[in-house]
């Protein structure tokens, strides 16, 4: 495999430029002194923000982007060999790197890089450490799957030896890693058009957790089913966390305010150490929160810079974030495309100001709408009512056999109030004639959802 030596800046040229994580790795790279180039299908304000920072960006994937003086070639998981670009780069006999195995490399420069990993909550777990990392005058590199508003973007270099990133299962990207501190938040059944079952998942991030060296650290949630078979024959430390005291690190007398901000009780070894006051609801969130501060505790922070840390976060884009108020209806983005995910966000909602919570939802993927169709509608259940977008199909060609409208008929059979519309027009529409004063509006998914709440605080 190719090796970058960060010490002597070479000229770097991405697939994929534009990607949330991609384009972090490439502004790592730029503000090193690296030349970069890359493409992406768009131009968006992640490669409008690189351009300004000196790279050379190409809209479309094409073999002409592969210019002379390109010294290594990274791609994403979603670049198919049948690439053109990447089959020109080939051709050319550049070497190759997987997004992962760059950021692997980059992680090596680093005394104390920490991944952050689990089937939910990366991006918000990632970014609360962030948080507390800033306030505890840490300086550390950042690479967010989110826009942060505390650091103006997803990516921060920072000048200390912390480095904090995600750590994506997908295509076992994240066994390309060499963390110190490595975190597991959860593991369930996702990605089943790569992992063959939860066992195979599971195996794989046991696999990540061996990665972890002898003086390293595993931040694990204790209440994983079977958490021993994780952690059996690891070399390195391990902590657990949970809601209760007999964990390492617990969360106990959980409540929420009037504004839905979740506070606890958090315990080490099952001794009160203080009350945390967060700035965002949910159950979910003191679970990603009691991550956050078990890891900052393992670095040495202080619970009081891991409090003021965690009061200043007020969540990321498109995960329970508020995009405005239309004649006084509230409208809330969310990021979640997975049931775990859905009945966490619905839950929290729950604590949330309303009169009525609307929920507009569009399945990401085949594959994962019908291998867990009944725990998407068992998900979809716990709101007041629920409406369906066509399947944002992704990476996927083959429709499967399924359809949103088929989850909205299984909905209507157990007596929900489900509506299935295939234009996000006709959504709009429907909810600008049907969404009263002082209801909750959720757009939901990983796909383009978002726009449809965005075009109604238009209108």
């Amino acid at each position: 495999m190719y090796k970058i030596n960060f010490k002597q800046p070479v000229h770097v040229h991405f697939i994929g430029i534009g990607g949330i994580s991609m384009s972090g790795l490439a502004s790592i790279l730029l503000k090193e002194g690296f030349t970069i180039s890359g493409s992406d299908n768009k131009e968006s304000a992640l490669t409008d923000s690189l351009a300004r920072s000196g790279a050379t960006v190409f809209f479309g994937q094409k073999a002409s982007n592969i210019i002379d003086g390109i010294d290594v070639v990274v791609y994403t998981a979603a670049i198919h060999e049948d690439n053109e670009e990447f089959m020109a780069a080939v051709e050319r006999g550049l070497p190759m790197l997987s997004r992962a195995e760059l950021l692997g490399q980059l992680m090596t420069n680093y005394e104390f890089p920490i991944a952050v990993s689990g089937t939910h909550g990366k991006t918000t777990t990632t970014s609360m450490l962030s948080h507390i990392l800033l306030a505890a005058d840490k300086d550390p590199t950042i690479s967010v799957g989110g826009l942060l508003k505390a650091i103006g973007g997803n990516i921060r270099v920072g000048g200390s030896d912390v480095f904090i990133t995600e750590a994506c299962e997908y295509t076992n990207s994240f066994l390309h890693l060499f963390p110190k501190i490595g975190i597991i938040l959860n593991i369930d059944e996702d990605h089943l058009d790569f992992f063959k079952d939860l066992d195979d998942i599971r195996n794989s991030f046991h696999a990540f957790a061996k990665l972890l060296p002898a003086d390293g650290c595993l931040v694990i949630n204790g209440e994983i089913d079977n958490v021993s078979a994780i952690t059996e024959g690891l070399p390195c430390k391990v902590v657990a966390y949970g809601h209760c005291n007999s964990m390492d690190y617990g969360a106990v007398n959980i409540a929420h305010n009037r504004q839905g901000e979740a506070s606890f009780d958090f315990t080490k070894d099952g001794v009160f150490v203080r009350r945390i006051q967060l700035s965002v609801s949910g159950e979910h969130n003191v679970s990603n929160a009691l991550a956050a501060l078990a890891a900052a505790d393992q670095l040495g922070i202080s619970v009081e810079a891991s409090q003021a840390g965690l009061k200043s976060f007020t969540g990321t884009t498109r995960r329970f974030e508020h995009k405005g108020d239309r004649n006084g209806v509230t409208v809330i983005d969310d990021y979640a495309h997975h049931p775990t995910e859905i009945t966490a966000t619905l839950t929290a909602s729950r604590h949330h100001p309303h009169r009525e919570v609307w929920c507009v939802f569009q399945p990401h993927t085949y594959t994962r709408t019908k291998s867990l169709f009944k725990e998407f509608v068992e998900a979809l259940s716990h709101t007041d009512h629920i409406i369906l977008a066509d399947i944002y199909a992704a990476r996927e060609t083959d429709t499967l056999g399924v359809s949103s409208e088929d989850i909205a008929i299984a909905l209507k059979e157990q007596g929900c109030d489900a509506y299935y519309f295939k234009d996000f027009k006709d959504i709009e529409d429907f909810c600008i004639e049907n969404c009263t004063k002082g209801d909750l509006l959720i757009t939901m998914g990983a796909g383009d959802v978002v726009t449809i709440g965005e075009n109604l605080l238009k209108r």
